[in-house]
């Protein structure tokens, strides 16, 4: 009986022991610091929690039992579960993690599960080790699927570069930070780049050290998130830490074997950095606030001028000048002044030639002998083609508040100021634009932009019985207004101011969202049910500049009215008419200034459901509708099935679209562009213009989408490797694109508006195609333990895609005017297509030796582009091919905390290959200025010296 009862207390000791308990614990980060958001898994069930704002958390386990941690940015951590209390700490990671945090309003689903393919970037490390500072910079490098690079002469994108996803349009992605959407800039790109037509979000003005993480839906999520999102969603996840003042200080330049005539090393840059944050109470609150302050000096790739500067009238306006004579004179009709002084001038004349016979001779080109009179050189007279000086500072600051134990206060937003300065067209002297007794070896104008903006989020969410509620409205408003220096108006002659205020135009959006979402523990293998309304209103203006920045006016001083006979434009000695406005970016009229509001409502409901705990379905359904062009239902479908514990196949399907813009809609300006270097004075009219209904061009309607995705994850545990393939169908009608320039085509009404806009051309905004966009995602992490003091991290990502235009919506009344290539023309296929590489990739390295040193050394593959061009001559070659450019930095921990980082990016000092001659514009575009792979600088070199102080 002794033996029985031993035996059953045996039997029930084990089966106790067997049974679950709670684990408790907290989760670290490698600094020391509670990490709130960790997903804890349950291993082979679908059983898990996330930590609370001290990090901590509590689970059901039985001991022996394996709990993942998994948070984004950090590696995946895998831990036995050996007692009722269990701390971990995760480190952070380089690696593209693919988790859910966009995509999904599950809060429970964890980092193996996710149904569509999200890249998480671990910002905060990046930061410390890519040459990169610039959010835009660091995604280019480090995320294939994402595109922006400087732009060169190109007016206000000198100033903000245009930046998309998958090769889509940068209006075709939508931005959200802490989840909440951001707001677009008031920039549309109306000049020769990648995005021609497009308005898309300035992600510089946020700086980069107020950033945790940035994570990329690269799937189409309109259904979910709203208009823009057809491309995916980047949402951006401010920093969180307290107690800490962190500091970076970089600062470089570009050592480069092709530097230009006027710097062997160019290109400098300073930034300035600060974090720092306060808690708020003893229950997880906090405000973080950051301050970044930067500089960006210009680059110059042009080589020398190649082209006619000077003819024989310039060479007697020198001599004339010499001799104290007021050059302007010469332009009279009394010839005595120009017979005078052409001898000297080296000018044979008999003195009794007529003013048409003096203009054939006087035209002749006498570039070089002028060159050695003045002591000038052709580099004297050389564009800046290169990136754009900036300057600025960005202020950022990210507020929790805990009400109470399910309830909490949010908050987050900042302001920018960046000021940049750009170089147009060089005026040359022989050309009627450069007023040469105010320049008389021409000139060289200055675009100065001041950018400003600002954005505010508040919100309360919590828990309201068994649901997340989550109420929150968010502002944002950007404004661009352009300054033009060292240029004149030349009708206005010897009047003329040297600079003037051009105008510029601003953007706001008010967004407010309520939000609702409920798990279902016990309903299949889980059910999160999830539904929303959204209310937003958007403003766009445009404001005039002063009347000289954009007035042409009359031989007697006045604004020149076109219908006034006796209004006569002064010329030069040529008979060419002296354009008016001020040069380089002629200014807003008070007839194009607009003030134009909308607003939408949405509602959406979002449902998850796992079937079992391999079969996941989702799906979403969204209602939005446009005061101005009204509504939209859209969908979307996914799902997972976990083939195995380490295999997953996943897939779906949406529909999505795009409203046009405000400033698709409603910009409107006159601005000179040059076609192989002939300057053109296009007028950009609204699409609800009385031209745009005369030339047959529609009404804009919003972008349509349909997109289908498959792929598959995959995890090597033994190995530590995790393998990510995706591969997506995205088709798009009705993109709006700027069409080609239009002439009058002898419409006198037609004449009489473009005259009235001081415009000999007219282009319009419209939805002139569809499109079809393929391709395939592929990341590879690994990690590896080398030794004790040795790890590795490796990543290998992937992008390839393909856009083709499927069709060509001309509307019939284009069509019959047999202006169809004009409407849709080749450079506008090209910039859909393929003036953006189609393949991009990395392969990355980041080893730590030790608790001291780091090494990070990647290789990003630029693939193939095209030059944007209506040339379709078959003997001139229009590609450029793919390069390598290869990134390398070394840091050294001096304390815990202080590191310094030096290192290079485009270390080899690699170019894209040369523009064929006929794109060069004699000399002034050695490489292509309209299709960018990554850039013209050459070798950047830098150091970085971060520090702690606790």
């Amino acid at each position: 009986m002794k033996k029985l009862t031993l035996a059953l207390f045996s039997v029930l000791l084990v089966s106790f022991a067997s049974l679950a308990q709670e684990v408790t614990g907290t989760v670290f980060d490698d600094q020391n610091q509670p990490l709130p958001g960790v997903s804890i898994l349950l291993k082979g069930t679908t059983t898990g929690v996330i930590t609370d704002f001290d990090g901590n958390y509590s689970i059901e386990a039985n001991i022996g039992d394996t709990l993942v941690f998994s948070y984004v940015g950090f590696n995946t951590q895998e831990v036995i579960v050996n007692g009722s209390t269990l701390d971990v700490t995760l480190r952070a990671g380089l690696a593209l993690e693919n988790v859910v945090v966009v995509g999904s309003r599950n809060v429970n689903r964890t980092a193996t599960d996710t149904p569509v393919p999200v890249d998480v970037l671990d910002v905060t490390e990046l930061v410390l080790s890519s040459p990169q500072v610039t959010v835009e910079e660091i995604l280019n490098y480090a995320a294939p699927s994402f595109t922006s690079n400087p732009q060169t002469i190109s007016d206000g994108t000198d100033h903000i570069a245009p930046a998309a996803l998958r090769g889509l349009g940068p209006d075709q992605v939508l931005v959200l930070i802490n989840g909440k959407r951001r707001h677009k800039t008031a920039l549309v790109n109306v000049n020769g780049t990648f995005g021609r037509g497009s308005v898309g979000t300035d992600m510089t003005t946020i700086p980069s050290n107020s950033i945790s993480r940035i994570e990329i839906l690269r799937d189409g999520a309109a259904a979910q998130y709203g208009s823009d999102a057809i491309a995916g969603v980047i949402n951006i996840v401010l920093r969180r830490n307290v107690n800490e003042l962190q500091v970076d200080v970089t600062t470089g330049a570009n050592f480069t074997s092709e530097s230009s005539p006027e710097k062997e090393v160019d290109g400098e840059q300073v930034n300035l950095g600060l974090n720092y944050g306060l808690p708020i109470g003893d229950e997880g609150g906090f405000v973080n606030f950051t301050g970044s302050f930067n500089y960006r000096g210009w680059t110059n790739r042009m080589l020398e001028w190649e082209g006619q500067i000077f003819n024989s009238y310039n060479s007697i306006e020198r001599v004339a000048a010499a001799d104290g004579y007021d050059i302007s004179l010469l332009l009279d009709d009394d010839l005595d002044d120009i017979f005078q002084y052409a001898g000297a001038a080296g000018v044979t004349l008999t003195g009794s030639e007529t003013k048409e016979e003096l203009q054939g001779i006087l035209n002749a080109d006498v570039t070089e002998s002028e060159l050695s009179a003045r002591n000038l050189v052709r580099s004297d007279f050389n564009m800046r083609v290169g990136q754009s000086e900036l300057r600025g500072a960005q202020f950022f600051a990210n507020l929790s508040i805990p009400l109470g134990e399910n309830l909490e206060l949010y908050g987050f937003g900042g302001i920018s100021f960046k000021t940049g300065n750009a170089a147009g067209f060089y005026r040359l002297p022989f050309q009627s634009r450069a007023y040469t007794p105010a320049y008389i070896n021409g000139f060289r104008p200055e675009i100065n932009s001041s950018i400003s903006d600002q954005s505010a989020a508040f919100g309360i969410r919590g828990m309201l019985g068994d649901w997340n509620v989550d109420f929150s409205n968010s502002y944002g408003k950007n404004s661009f207004l352009y300054r033009v220096t060292n240029s004149n108006n030349a009708s206005l002659a010897n009047s003329t101011p040297f600079e003037a205020d051009s105008g510029g135009f601003n953007y706001s959006e008010n967004t407010t969202n309520f939000d609702m979402s409920q798990f279902f523990g016990d309903i299949m293998a889980g059910l999160n049910i999830a539904f929303g309304a959204e209310y937003r209103v958007e403003n766009y203006a445009i404001v005039a500049g002063e009347e000289a920045s954009y007035a042409q006016y009359n031989t007697l001083g006045n604004v020149h009215d076109p219908t006034d006979p006796n209004s006569v434009v002064p010329t030069d000695f040529f008979g060419s008419s002296r354009p008016g406005g001020i040069q380089v970016f002629p200014g807003f009229k008070p007839d194009n200034e607009i003030d134009a509001f909308r607003n939408s409502i949405a509602g959406y409901f979002d449902v998850e459901a796992d079937f079992s705990e391999s079969f996941l379905m989702s799906g979403a359904v969204r209602y939005e509708n446009f005061s101005d062009f009204g509504g939209t239902v859209n969908f979307k479908l996914a799902s997972r099935i976990k083939a195995s514990e380490n295999f997953n196949i996943r897939g779906g399907l949406q529909t999505g679209f795009r409203a046009p813009s405000l400033h698709q809609i409603h910009f409107n300006s006159t601005s000179t562009l040059f076609v192989d270097g002939v300057p053109n004075e296009v007028g950009i009219f609204s699409n609800t213009s009385r031209v745009a209904r005369l030339l047959g061009i529609q009404e804009l309607k919003e972008e349509t989408s349909f997109g289908v995705a498959a792929g598959f994850t995959a995890r090597v545990p033994n190995a530590n490797l995790k393998f990510t393939v995706d591969g997506f169908l995205v088709n798009i009608d009705d993109r709006v694109v700027l069409t080609g320039q239009f002439d009058d085509g002898g419409d006198p009404e037609l004449a009489a508006l473009f005259a009235q806009a001081n415009a000999t051309q007219a282009a319009f905004f419209a939805n002139s195609v569809d499109t079809e966009t393929k391709g395939v995602d592929l990341v590879i992490d690994h990690n590896a333990t080398i030794s004790d003091n040795i790890s590795l991290t490796n990543t290998l990502a992937f992008t390839f895609s393909e856009t083709s235009v499927e069709n060509v919506k001309v509307p019939t009344a284009v069509a019959n005017a047999g202006l169809s290539d004009t409407y849709f023309d080749p450079t506008s296929r090209i910039f859909l297509e393929s003036a953006v590489p189609t393949t991009k990739g990395n392969l990355s390295h980041n080893v730590r030796v030790g608790d001291n040193w780091n090494f990070f050394l990647r290789n990003s593959y630029f693939g193939e582009v095209e030059e944007a061009t209506n040339n379709d001559d078959p003997t001139v070659d229009t590609t450029f091919g793919a390069k390598i450019i290869t990134d390398l930095t070394v840091g050294y921990n001096l304390s815990p905390d202080l590191r310094l980082t030096i290192g290079a990016n485009n270390l080899l000092d690699v170019y894209p290959d040369e523009n064929d001659p006929a794109f060069r514009s004699s000399g002034r575009f050695i490489y292509s200025r309209r299709s960018v792979q990554f850039g013209i600088n050459g070798r950047y070199i830098f150091g970085r010296l971060t520090f702690k102080i606790k």
